[in-house]
């Protein structure tokens, strides 16, 4: 099965590959997020699973956890139903925060590996509000002196 990496930590895959624990292992995966309120965790005694999720209010507690799980040196499969709009929201957001991209660079960046990555207009909305956070908090360009 060939399965779209983000890269070596993060990967973005649909229901079926996230309870199929051998795929799972077969990619070294190590900590899960789910982003689907009904999905229960499928091998609660070999994966750490992340449960919580209203997307916009837990960004930045999402990008923690992937953050932790790349300082274990783990790796993050990030899933929800179709692994179309939830999971690439996180996914997105993560991007945003940790890379510094611009909401439509990090959209790009997910279709270029998940070409059926569309967050829902409401999750768009979301990573616009996110986005708007984020410019507020930039420093500003020094002005040139002529």
């Amino acid at each position: 099965m060939s399965l779209p990496l983000l890269n070596r930590l993060l990967l973005l895959l649909i229901l079926i590959a996230a309870s199929n624990k051998n795929v799972l292992k077969s990619y070294n995966v190590t900590h899960i997020l789910t982003v689907a309120s009904s999905l229960r965790p499928a091998h609660p005694d070999d994966f750490v699973y992340k449960e919580d999720t209203n997307l916009e209010m837990y960004f930045d507690e999402c990008v923690d956890f992937i953050d932790e799980a790349k300082r274990l040196g783990g790796s993050v499969l990030v899933h929800c139903f179709v692994g179309k709009s939830r999971s690439v929201t996180i996914v997105v957001a993560y991007l945003m925060k940790k890379h510094g991209m611009t909401l439509a660079q990090a959209l790009q960046h997910v279709k270029s590996k998940r070409p059926v990555a569309s967050p829902n207009a409401g999750f768009i909305r979301q990573l616009q509000d996110l986005e708007k956070s984020m410019q507020g908090k930039q420093e500003p360009i020094a002005q040139c002196q002529a």
